[in-house]
């Protein structure tokens, strides 16, 4: 067994495998971009070493930095978690060379299975069915669009090399197909190096399920069952789940058979997922999508219900042991479910987001396991996936698991970064979820019904008011009534007025007076309530009216940020947001709608274009966004150009509405 081991990633996958890791005695080494300096995972591990500067292309993505982390403190061995270098064949190849064993599979499955044009191949000599298309490798875009027309529409562009949905584009008709494969190519470039795109004939109504293998390098290949992974959102998972609840018994026997003949095929070992698409409307019917030769984001739902650890039994089949199993061993006990919680704004289309966990709430109870990098202080940038955590729930039956899932994430909070957290409780309670009736099209077809943001309770701004209050007043027994902020005066006392703004929303007046232990507050020109709060380090036990609620609270920089019954609200001071507002509130301004990189500027100053023309796309966790002009008119203010950084809600262009130009050219 291996003594020391270098974990090549960052993030949740690290403190992950390190966890493993330290359970098995091994020292772990992790490495850390000049971004992650001090995350959890570097504090976790027994040695940390530094190996670039924020871009991953010069820190986790860089081959020689990597190597030389492991040579310089003696690792036998390098876990890739999944991402970054994890399925990328020129570093297996380095890492033997260097004598290290890379905990993965060997170089010529990578090979096989890493291009999915080959892995069709490969799976299909060995009587796998695939999905129809064209895969054809080196197609020019010309003959994409040929393969495009012949497969029919609607048709899915994807990047031969990769996964994760980065790179794919559905299309459904001939027009849309330039900027398609245009995007499609750019996006697959950047995130893989490797802009070679195949055609495919897109299943709408589809369930995506995967099959988790495992292989030992003495001739051993087993399945551990299937995993439903069909809510998606842009080809990228959202929850996942162990069984499924489409398959039965001779379905999943049969899609188990198939995903062990794949891996077969490639001379397979250690842990990988055997990917498939299948009809909804004829569940039986399942085609071959792409073989992942690394752990899955997803495989403590598999974990849960076979209780074994995977991670583990990846190290022990690199270091040349058997599987202490074989197929008849493999039994699926209960049921489990996976949450993704991302930082992202699911109001804003999803869009990421950036900033510093200033408050956490992590959520525990039965069957209940929660797989994070999260802590205190921790900052969040997007130079990286905006995965932050995933939390899981298993029970004996399905439905205990989703209820269980749902408490946990009413349970869970960050304070500082806004998550998809009440996005994904939405999600869960949907009946067809309930019910099991699920397919890939799902939330594209809920819309805002899953993201609509209700308006923000009148206990949560009494709540903030008070927060606000307390902070003000003195600690200790009072010693001169002046030193009270509580409005006194003589007559009645006076009302202190907050200005407080949530996201999307219109400012509102809070008044409040009295002391905290004994205020009324009023919202607007609403009725006047009585309040009281009590404050023990982050926690705010506030009463309004007759109901109390215990808020984890947290102010910092102007906004108070609240987390209770899984909801998270920041209300922000107004006066923070005056510039912001006059800037946004102008025709045919447009601002950047995250922090990110500009990669394509597509317009230029005198331009005439109309309403959703593109003017630029950035580029921000692993995602492309098109910024398209607000109105229709002459470009008049281009700010940015292609490789540079613009911060959230940055102004980068004006386009100045038509019938306005004249009137700005005499100006």
């Amino acid at each position: 067994m291996f003594g020391t081991v270098l974990v090549a990633n960052r993030g949740e996958i690290a403190v992950r495998v390190i966890r493993t890791l330290r359970e098995m005695g091994i020292r772990s080494v992790a490495v850390y971009s000049d971004a992650d300096a001090g995350a959890l995972h570097t504090r976790l591990a027994d040695v940390a070493v530094p190996i670039g500067p924020a871009p991953a292309a010069q820190s986790y993505l860089s081959i020689e930095r990597v190597l030389e982390a492991a040579v310089g403190t003696g690792a036998q061995a390098i876990h890739p978690g999944y991402g970054f270098l994890s399925e990328n064949v020129e570093f297996a190849r380095a890492c033997e060379k260097a004598g290290i064993v890379f905990i993965g599979p060997p170089v010529a499955a990578i090979e096989a299975m890493g291009d999915k044009i080959r892995a069709k191949q490969t799976v299909m000599a060995a009587g796998v069915p695939v999905v129809p298309g064209r895969t054809e490798p080196g197609m020019t875009d010309d003959q994409v669009t040929d393969a495009a027309v012949a497969v029919g529409f609607p048709v899915l562009l994807k990047p031969s090399a990769g996964g994760g949905g980065k790179g794919m584009r559905v299309v459904r008709s001939t027009e849309e197909l330039p900027e398609a494969i245009a995007g499609a190519r750019r996006e697959a470039a950047s995130s893989f190096g490797d802009d070679t795109l195949l055609v495919e004939r897109y299943v709408g109504n589809s369930r995506h399920i995967e099959v988790q293998v495992l292989g030992d390098a003495h001739g051993t290949v087993i399945h551990l069952g299937e995993r439903e992974c069909s809510l998606q959102r842009r080809h990228q998972k959202v929850i996942e789940e162990a069984p499924s609840p489409l398959l039965d018994t001779s379905m999943r026997a049969s899609m188990g058979r198939a995903a062990v003949e794949a891996a077969r095929a490639v001379g397979y070992t250690g842990a990988g997922t055997v990917e498939f698409i299948v009809d909804a409307d004829r569940p039986r019917d399942f085609f071959f999508l792409e073989m992942n030769t690394r752990l899955q984001v997803e495989h403590p739902v598999t974990e849960c219900i076979t209780g074994l650890d995977l991670v583990e039994q990846q190290i022990r089949v690199a270091a040349g042991e058997r599987l202490p199993i074989d197929q008849s061993d493999v039994t699926l006990d209960g049921h489990a479910i996976e949450a993704r919680l991302y930082a992202e704004d699911p109001s804003r289309g999803f869009l990421p987001q950036a900033g510093t966990v200033l408050g956490l709430v992590e959520p525990s109870g039965p069957g209940i396991r929660f797989d994070s990098s999260l802590a205190v202080g921790t900052v969040v940038g997007s130079d990286y996936d905006p995965m932050l955590a995933k939390v899981v729930a298993w029970a004996p039956t399905r439905e205990t698991a989703r209820a269980r899932l749902v408490g946990a994430l009413g349970h869970s909070a960050v304070l500082g970064v806004t998550t998809n957290a009440a996005f994904l409780r939405a999600l869960l309670t949907d009946p067809d979820v309930v019910a099991g009736k699920l397919d890939t099209g799902l939330i594209e077809r809920r819309g805002d019904a899953l993201t609509a943001v209700g308006e923000v309770p009148f206990p949560v701004y009494a709540a903030a008011a008070l927060a606000l209050l307390l902070e003000t007043e003195p600690a200790g027994p009072v010693v001169d009534r002046w030193d009270v902020p509580d409005g006194w005066r003589l007559g009645e006392p006076a009302w202190t007025v907050r200005r407080l703004q949530a996201a999307g929303g219109e400012p509102v007046e809070v008044a409040v007076r009295g002391r905290a232990a004994a205020a009324e507050v009023r919202l607007g020109d609403g009725e006047r309530v009585p309040a009281r709060a009590s404050r023990a380090g982050d926690r705010l036990t506030v009463t309004v009216g007759d109901r109390t609620t215990s808020y984890t609270v947290v102010h910092e920089g102007g906004t108070v940020w609240l987390a209770a019954e899984g909801r998270v609200t920041a209300l922000r001071e107004q006066e923070r947001l005056t510039a912001h507002a006059e800037g946004a509130g102008a025709d045919g301004v447009v601002t950047a709608p995250m922090p990110g990189t500009v990669t394509v500027v597509q317009a230029a100053v005198g331009d005439e274009v109309a309403a959703g023309t593109p003017l630029l796309v950035v580029e921000a966790m692993k995602m492309e966004h098109v910024l398209t002009a607000p109105v229709a008119g002459t470009v008049t203010e281009l700010g940015v150009t292609a490789g540079q950084t613009v911060a959230l809600d940055e102004r980068v262009a004006l386009v100045t509405p038509a019938a306005a130009a004249p009137e700005e050219q005499e100006n």
